[in-house]
């Protein structure tokens, strides 16, 4: 039983690197509209979004790996395709090695030895979006919501607008960062909650965005049926070998026939949702494989790939024993990131001159998730918050009073020479 601990983590990121995003049979309240919104419609046909998937595999196998090696013992649940979109808004503003250390943690498509940039990386981008927007069908429901927010002190560039409203469909909407940072973490994380069900209630608690003049979001939800649903009645506890090597009593479903296959010692079963296009791929690891030991991003796509050909050559299970699990996280991905490569887009010295010419560098990754996998299908959520700090010399100024004894001196700045000094303790004395 202690391979099902692989299950029951990685059928999160199968269920992530399909593309989970949206919502479930009646639509919510829309979030705030976008103040501005401006884009480019790339011509038909749209461009090929599976490079795009797999850079998303890639980016998030490594960092649930790396997630996995900083707490072993954990539940872990996380969206590389969120990810992936909020950093993404982020990386179009990048520039220099800042967009190349990017790039390389996000594993974006290459061309050339060179990574996908401008018009095509736009086009490639959209793609991916409408492909994601193609999921929802009878049965399954799936959206998106993507936002810039900006404090209404700082300056944009429209070429970025362009772009994020190009690719991730994305709107320009005002929120007091800088002046009452408090009501402005409300007010984005209201907007996710709608986006999400509910799910996220609050992505940005207070006190949470100290200094940041813009916050990118991304917010996923996923409603879907099994194509074929597990009886009720046939699950049953039995026992989970726990990380830490605890043995204990969990709920199983059981069912079958499903298709499995076998790619570089590791064993994948699809599990459909209905309509067929989206599916959850749950991996038990190798025998005697590390605790977080991951599948390659490549023969995780082989795997896929052979698993949904209509007439793939694959085994057929007689059975499956899944548990039943409802996951949930939300934490910081700033310094995961950063050990993965993307350190600099951290630092004061980082390039987003791209989005505006008083951003500095990432202040915040925020990402929360959420899982549910039972008899009838799954609900799924995710958010992510990529918080923009803006130059120290854009911040909005602040009122220094003076009104108590203060000292001053009249100083040579060429030579630090101090001509006057005086202390002031009653000003109206003369």
């Amino acid at each position: 039983m202690k391979n099902l601990r692989g299950t029951a983590v990685l059928a999160a990121v199968g269920l992530a690197l399909a593309g989970c995003a949206s919502g479930a049979s009646s639509k919510p309240q829309s979030p705030p509209g976008p103040v501005v919104a401006r884009g480019v419609a790339v011509r038909e046909p749209l461009a090929d979004p599976r490079p795009y998937g797999a850079a998303d595999t890639a980016f998030g196998l490594d960092l649930l790996a790396a997630w996995c090696r900083a707490d072993p013992q954990a539940n872990l649940v996380l969206s590389p395709s969120s990810l992936a979109s909020g950093l993404g808004m982020a990386y179009l503003g990048a520039g220099g090695a800042t967009a190349q250390a990017m790039a390389a943690v996000l594993n974006l498509p290459a061309a050339g030895g060179q990574t996908v940039s401008g018009l095509a990386l736009e086009a490639g981008l959209q793609a991916r979006s409408a492909a994601l927007r193609g999921l929802d069908s009878p049965g399954v429901t799936v959206e998106t919501s993507d936002q810039v927010w900006a404090d209404p002190s700082l300056t944009t560039r429209p070429a970025y607008l362009n772009a994020v409203a190009t690719g991730y469909g994305a709107g320009l909407a005002r929120a007091p960062l800088l002046t009452d940072p408090d009501q402005a973490a409300r007010e984005i994380s209201q907007a996710v909650s709608t986006a999400t069900r509910g799910q996220i209630p609050q992505l940005l608690p207070a006190g949470s965005l100290p200094d940041i003049g813009w916050v990118l979001t991304d917010a996923l939800y996923l409603h879907a049926d099994w194509a074929a649903p597990f009886q009720a009645s046939l699950t049953s506890p039995a026992p989970f070998a726990t990380a830490t090597g605890q043995d204990v009593s969990v709920p199983f479903m059981n069912g079958g026939q499903f298709r499995s296959d076998r790619v570089g010692g590791w064993t994948g079963v699809w599990l459909p949702y209905r309509g067929g296009r989206l599916g959850l791929l749950a991996l038990p690891p190798p025998d005697g494989a590390a605790g977080c030991t991951m599948p390659s991003a490549a023969g995780l796509g082989a795997m896929t790939a052979q698993l949904t050909k209509p007439n793939g050559v694959v085994q057929t299970t007689s059975a499956v024993a899944l548990p039943k699990v409802k996951l949930a996280d939300t934490t910081s991905m700033k310094g995961l990131l950063a050990a993965l490569g993307m350190g600099l887009a951290f630092t004061s010295a980082a390039d987003f001159s791209g989005l505006s010419p008083q951003a500095c560098c990432i202040g915040l990754v925020q990402h929360a998730a959420t899982l549910q996998v039972g008899e009838q299908g799954t609900v799924a959520s995710a958010a992510t918050a990529v918080g923009m700090e803006p130059t120290a010399a854009r911040l909005p100024p602040v009122t220094v009073m003076f009104d108590r004894p203060y000292l001053m001196l009249v100083i040579d700045r060429t030579t630090g020479e101090p001509l006057i000094a005086a202390r002031v303790t009653n000003p109206a004395a003369g």
